[in-house]
Parts: structure tokens; sequence; C-alpha cells
């Protein structure tokens, strides 16, 4: 079966496509331009998309018996405040055309749609509060609305021939690179000062695992359902202990942040569908990879902690 994936180039987009391969699937990759040679471990095809809702993109699902829609159109490197100076046609990509996407899709038959969401659609909440799907979500940013707003619109649209599910996703970290943490590494290994802070992750390979599951899960158990996709918390600190015990770099860590502040997700619901993630030796095991990529560490003077 054939799956478009939106986005399927992006940092998030690659670990989906990816899974999807191995498993078997034939991928379609939707973007502005087709992916570089040997990006994939496969061959993909490409479609060209847009999220422009002007466009009525119906041609493009042509082939897809499933769409995953991972795009989101955003100033690079940010998520919450990607909207820059441009708040409008941040919102008019990121839903209004996300929403046409999702009705083209159920006009071309494609069987199931799958929403990469946010945690962000939540909001704030006290310090330590659990956030699980039943809750009322009441996002503060208009990158959390946005998420929010397409999450209903999905749900609204679904009918038995065409399931729509949301994942509510916590922070991705991974493997590929360009990676999320290749500043902060590079900070550290040329002894600039690097802020502590504590927060909630889950593997790229693991959402990519939850998206398949998505797919494979009869449709009526995940129909016009929203499921968070979240997996351990960790701090500054841990991600460059790895980076310093892998390298020999000496420079001094940062402090360990506080993690009574964060909100963990709860992932009760995506877990009673079998879905279970690596954990803290997934986190260990692609922290040693990542090390491994870099450039011998020269010798630091710094005092050791």
């Amino acid at each position: 079966m054939k799956v478009l994936v939106s986005g399927g180039t992006g940092l998030v987009g690659r670990y989906v496509v990816e899974e999807l391969l191995s498993a078997g699937y034939q991928v379609i990759v939707g973007g502005r331009r087709a992916p570089p040679p040997r990006l994939f471990s496969r061959p993909v095809e490409f479609a060209a998309l847009s999220l422009d809702p002007d466009k009525d993109q119906i041609d493009i699902f042509d082939d897809a018996y499933f769409f995953v829609h991972a795009a989101f159109s955003h100033i690079p490197g940010k998520y919450r405040g990607g909207e820059g100076n441009d708040p409008k046609s941040f919102h008019r990509l990121n839903l209004d055309g996300t929403v046409r996407l999702f009705d083209a899709a159920k006009r071309a038959g494609t069987r199931r749609c799958i929403f990469l969401s946010s945690r962000a659609a939540y909001g704030e909440h006290p310090e330590g509060t659990e956030l699980a799907e039943t809750m009322l979500a009441k996002a503060e940013t208009l990158y959390g609305q946005v998420k929010l707003d397409a999450e209903r619109a999905l749900a609204h649209l679904s009918t038995p021939g065409f399931a729509g599910t949301s994942l509510r996703s916590t922070g991705i970290y991974g493997d590929l690179s360009p990676n999320k943490w290749d500043g902060l590494i590079a900070d550290y290994l040329a002894g600039r000062p690097v802020v502590s802070r504590a927060g909630t992750e889950v593997h790229g390979r693991d959402l990519g695992r939850a998206v398949r599951l998505m797919l494979e899960t009869e449709s009526t158990r995940i129909s016009g359902e929203v499921f968070n996709v979240s997996d351990i918390s960790v701090d500054t600190r841990d991600i460059l202990s790895a980076i310093r015990r892998e390298t020999g770099c000496r420079h001094v860590l940062p402090p360990p942040a506080n993690r009574a502040a964060l909100n963990p997700m709860s992932t009760a619901k995506i877990r009673a569908l079998g879905w279970m993630p690596g954990g803290a030796p997934l986190f260990e095991e692609t922290m040693q990879r990542l090390a491994a990529a870099l450039p011998a560490a020269p010798e630091h003077r710094s005092t050791q902690v």
C-alpha cells in the first residue's frame, strides 16, 4: 500500500518515512522539492505538494491509500513562535492549507489520515500536571491553537470510510543528521555557555512506530481520536553528559534542571494499542551514535564535575 507523507524530508518526517519503508510500505514524499538522492534507505516517489489553501490538490492522492500529514510552515528552528512577524500567513498555510489537504484526501478516497499534532495544543497547566487526552485543551500560542484546530477539523471529517487520527507528540529527538541538538552539542564542545533546561522527548523512530500503528489498527479504534506520544524526560545535563562520556570532552556540565516543573504526558491510551517506546536505553544508544559521529574531542582544561 502507498502512503503519502507530507513534509517527509523534514527533521520529523524522515523518521516516519524510514519506519514505513522498513515495514514494507511504498512511500510518496510530498513537499516543495524532491528529496536529494539517497536521503532515504530505500527508493521513494515524490509528489509536489503545497500548503496553499487556494490550491485543490486532489490529484496527488490518486495513488495514496493512506495520508500522513507532517508538513508545517514555520521559521527555521522554531515551532512555537514560528510565525515570526507574519501570523496571518502562518495561520493560513498551517490551518487553512492543512484542512484543505484533509478534505482533498477524503474526496480522493484515501482511507486514513494521520495528523502530526503537538503537546502545545494542551496549553499551560500547573507544574507537575499530567496531560491526558480527556483534558480540555486550551492552547495559548498560535502554534498550539493551529494544531488544536486542525485536530478538530480532522475529527469532524472522519467517517467510516475516512479514519482521521491526530498524534499529539512531545519533542522529537533522534540520530539523523541534521539533528535538533547539533547547536547545543557544538556550544558545549566549544566551551560556550549552555542553559540548563528539562523537557519531555520521544524518539523519532518511536513516533514512526506510532504512525504505523495508526495505519494498522482497526479503524473504529482510532478514527476521530487523539493520542499522546511521549516517552522520557531529559535535561541539558543528560544530553551533554552522554556526549562528554563518549568524546572525552572535559568542559563543565550545566547543573541539573528542575524536572518537577514538567508536565508529563500520559501515554496509557496509545500503549493500550500495543505501542511501546524505547525509553532510557534508546536514549543512551542514540547519544552514543551522535557522539560517534563527532570529530575527536580536543584536550580541554576546564574543571571536571
